[in-house]
């Protein structure tokens, strides 16, 4: 299910520009001291290639449970068996990938998943036992590299004082590729007003608009309690990227455009977000998760998990696929210094994420708002295959 339309998350410019866990501890992974070994070359070639095993050595050996927020690669078990579940329900003779020169089935997947169980608990000593037990390639061209977040929203269960705006739940009438109410009718004319389809009520119409962008997020309620606010279907109009908007208007630079200034624009404007936002007919709508839990699920229906979890075009990297990726990260500064060379399984997908792209889910907090904000890179894919 393509649940988001990532603003952050399906690279940030060309998104803002064209339209896309538990708490993120802040990982080493924003720590400028990852060694030069596990850098690679650039790759512009279209293509399946073949990585040597002591390429393949010095990638493991640059691997850090650490940089991707984890104590040990045994905390990986969690996310690697919520794909496990997903590829053992599918026939395990279909292909899942289908390249000209490469073709893998759910089977080899399941194979594969099930020997990085196996390898866990010896890769914190031994991380170079994936170059012998894995036939390594790597896809071409490099791809294209954003993230997403889990936002947290200050929220009512009730309309009072500065909470005037609604987060709406699923509407019973609402049909799948059906158009729906557009943002302006909801927003503007109250198509849903007065039908007890209330969710919360929060002080931003900006807070709700991003919510809807990421897909979930939490929402913090004045008696201190979080809540999970999860995807619960869309009205069915196509998705207008408000940094395509705003730069077309005049309103901010191309390379200008990211959160931060989106934000900072509007709340400099207040007169205009109405009409800005409403430029996007798109509208998403929210159901409660259960307290205590991760609001953030992929489109396997699984919970995923922040610096291990990305979200792929599934005929590209299907869910279910065993992979790493290097890639330069932003530091605090926004500049892209901090190389991220991770085991990371495809979990998630989104609208506006074609082909060569990923989507790192980032969890929430300072650090995955940060990261996610501002990650706009190049960087290389490889698939890690049972021998």
């Amino acid at each position: 299910m393509s649940r988001r339309f990532s603003l952050f998350g399906a690279c940030l410019l060309c998104l803002l520009l064209s339209a896309c866990g538990g708490k993120s501890t802040r990982p080493d992974v924003v720590q400028p001291d990852v060694p030069e070994a596990v850098r690679v070359t650039p790759l512009e070639t279209p293509g399946v290639f073949p990585v040597s095993e002591a390429e393949a050595q010095r990638l493991s050996r640059g691997l850090a449970p650490a940089r991707q927020g984890m104590r040990s690669w045994k905390d990986m078990r969690f996310a690697v068996e919520q794909s496990l579940a997903y590829v053992r329900a599918k026939p395990s003779s279909r292909v899942a990938v289908n390249y000209p020169a490469l073709q893998v089935t759910y089977g080899e997947m399941e194979k594969g998943l099930e020997r990085l169980l196996r390898l866990l608990p010896f890769l914190d000593k031994a991380p170079e036992v994936l170059a012998s037990d894995f036939r390594w390639v790597r896809i071409g061209p490099d791809f294209g590299f954003t993230g997403y977040y889990e936002p947290e929203i200050p929220a009512s269960h009730v309309r009072k004082g500065r909470f005037q705006y609604p987060i709406y739940k699923s509407p019973p009438d609402l049909r799948k590729k059906r158009p729906y109410h557009t943002r302006h009718a909801i927003d503007c004319k109250g198509a849903l007003k007065g039908r007890g389809l209330e969710l919360a009520w929060v002080e931003d119409p900006v807070d709700i608009f991003m919510l809807q962008i990421q897909g979930s997020g939490r929402l913090r309620f004045e008696d201190g309690s979080v809540r999970p606010v999860l995807y619960d279907g869309q009205n069915g109009h196509k998705y207008v990227a408000l940094g395509r908007v705003m730069v077309d208007r005049g309103l901010l630079k191309r390379e200008e455009v990211s959160m931060f200034s989106i934000r900072e624009w509007l709340a400099a404007h207040p007169d205009q977000v109405t009409d800005l936002l409403d430029t996007n007919p798109s509208y998403v709508f929210f159901k409660l998760g259960k307290p205590g839990t991760s609001g953030s699920k992929g489109s396997m229906g699984r919970r995923i998990t922040p610096w291990v979890s990305v979200a792929t075009d599934q005929s590209v990297l299907p869910n279910g696929l065993l992979t790493l990726m290097n890639v330069t990260l932003p530091d605090e500064g926004g500049e892209h210094s901090v190389p991220f060379n991770a085991l990371t399984l495809p979990q998630d997908t989104g609208g506006a994420i074609k082909r060569n792209r990923v989507d790192l889910f980032c969890g929430n907090g300072e650090t995955a708002t940060h990261t996610a904000s501002y990650l706009d890179n190049r960087g290389a894919v490889f698939l890690l295959l049972p021998r």
